[in-house]
């Protein structure tokens, strides 16, 4: 018999997983609580309209190809990815706005069109971007940091990058329009970090966007996940939905299986968790002692905001709109204090708007436009009821996209979710709501997050956002990347 190995959690790092240990030799069944795979990257299917719950901005799509080749298969054959162009319209507060694209001539056209004596500086800005990438990405990001000699052989190399600074210290150190500044480094907040506290390794994000730019799955991000899914049943491996675990159980020292919450036990040679690294640890090992991660320590960490998401559809189209728009409100370093560090529900709010449309009219009914748009808001330690502020909330966005981008957007709304912090603790696991695990701060990156390999209890692993390199979905897949290394050959259980 082939060695078993137990994944749990069908996001996106837990498919690559088992597509990888399913390479290896081993018999893989993923555990998913849900009623479809996905996690973040679920689908809402509603009214006629296809709504991407989650990742709507892919990146690094080698990470896929890799998968796909695994199986002997071939992604572009199977999945038909669109380059974006441009990646974003950025929309400032005074209606100003800037078109942010992986083209490096239109790029210097628009720094100059915006902030003429700022060239230059970009120009030095994007080479330290690409210094950081060959660094933080192509060398580190698939590694293991379970041994802290591997942390202590990259210092050397992580202070001559400046980690120590913030994205926005280390952006701001090269430009001088304000403008600028937060065009440049807002891209923490796409794996659930502060750009004023998010270490400078993130910056890499501005250089692996240009490297192979910002991608759109036809169909839908979820064709991604149906993807991975018909990877694993060619290998004769399975996915189970609606199959929540309860318990990672334990004999002799190490992973035996898992308990399900309808008490059917499934044992297993290794147990790898998709979960959420905080809730894996707080409330999947049971009653087990854990010298590390233990609830204290759960409880002081740091943790990414949390998102406020409204999901809608309309009854008119919105042409001039593009595939990600980003609308500034008129505070940054003040809106994000008050979501990282004062635990407010700001009165202003900035906005990720996401128009699938533009690129795929498929996912709605014909003459039709599909939405969602989301805020990042406090995790669940902010004293917020969601169910009280909910439609008050999404009532101001509306109300701002109308004023914004979208004319007499409430008369038009034929279809309409949301989903709050407290859908992303109850529905997802995450642990206080955060949408994205653990903040990607310096002490708690690398070495310093949650190993891929558990330092609770041998025969377990880690993948996911919460664990080694981080979120985003280049983040979750080298996390899968990683079990290539740790993870024992399957016939040394034989």
């Amino acid at each position: 018999m082939s060695a078993r190995a137990i994944v749990i959690g069908a996001g996106f790092g837990g498919l690559a997983a088992a597509v990888r240990l399913g390479a290896r030799g081993y018999d893989v069944t993923v555990l998913e609580k849900l009623d479809a795979p996905g996690g973040r990257a679920y689908v809402h299917r509603q009214d006629g309209f296809v709504f991407d719950a989650g990742p709507t901005i892919i990146t690094a799509p080698f990470l896929f190809e890799q998968l796909w080749a695994l199986c002997g298969r071939d992604f572009h054959a199977e999945i038909d990815l669109r380059a974006i162009d441009p990646f974003y319209r950025i929309r400032f507060a005074d209606g100003e706005t800037m078109d942010y694209t992986g083209d490096a001539a239109t790029m210097r056209a628009e720094i100059a069109r915006l902030a003429p004596d700022d060239v230059a500086g970009y120009e030095r800005f994007v080479a330290m971007s690409q210094r950081i990438f060959e660094v933080g990405f192509e060398q580190l990001g698939h590694v293991s940091f379970a041994d802290w000699r591997r942390m202590l052989g990259v210092a050397p190399a992580l202070v001559r990058l400046k980690s120590y600074r913030s994205v926005y210290s280390l952006v701001a150190s090269y430009v001088r329009d304000e403008r600028l500044r937060i065009a440049l480094s807002f891209h923490p907040l796409l794996v659930g970090g502060n750009p004023f506290s998010t270490t400078s390794v993130y910056a890499l994000i501005a250089f692996l966007e240009r490297r192979w730019g910002v991608h759109f799955a036809m169909g839908g991000t979820n064709r991604l996940v149906d993807g991975l899914c018909d990877l694993i049943a060619g290998q004769g491996n399975r996915v189970r939905c609606h199959a929540p675990v309860a318990e990672i159980e334990r004999r002799d020292g190490r992973v035996a299986g898992v308990r399900l919450a309808d008490g059917e036990r499934l044992a297993a040679d290794i147990v790898v968790s998709n979960a959420d690294s905080a809730s894996t640890y707080a409330h999947l090992l049971g009653d087990h002692h854990r010298r590390y991660w233990t609830d204290r320590r759960l409880a002081r960490s740091r943790y990414s905001m949390s998102l406020f998401v409204w999901y809608f559809g309309t009854d008119r189209q919105y042409p001039d709109v593009p595939h990600h728009s980003i609308l500034l409100g008129p505070r940054y370093r003040g809106l994000l204090d008050d979501i990282f560090n004062g635990h407010r529900l700001a009165e202003d709010f900035s906005l990720y708007l996401h128009r699938p449309t533009a690129t795929d009219p498929s996912l709605a009914p014909s003459g039709c436009d599909a939405f969602y748009v989301l805020s990042p808001v406090p995790d669940l330690s902010a004293d917020i009821d969601w169910s009280v502020r909910a439609e008050r909330y999404r009532a101001a966005i509306e109300a701002e996209l109308s004023r914004t981008v979208l004319p007499n957007l409430g008369a038009h709304v034929i279809s309409s979710r949301v989903m709050t912090p407290q859908e992303f603790q109850d529905r997802l696991g995450s642990y206080r709501g955060a949408a994205f695990g653990l903040a990607p701060v310096l002490t708690q990156s690398a070495w310093f997050r949650p190993h891929n390999v558990s330092s609770e209890v041998p025969g377990l692993y880690l993948v996911g956002a919460g664990t080694h390199p981080g979120a985003g979905v280049p983040g979750v897949l080298s996390s899968a990347r990683v079990l290539d290394e740790v993870v024992p050959d399957a016939d040394t259980f034989g």
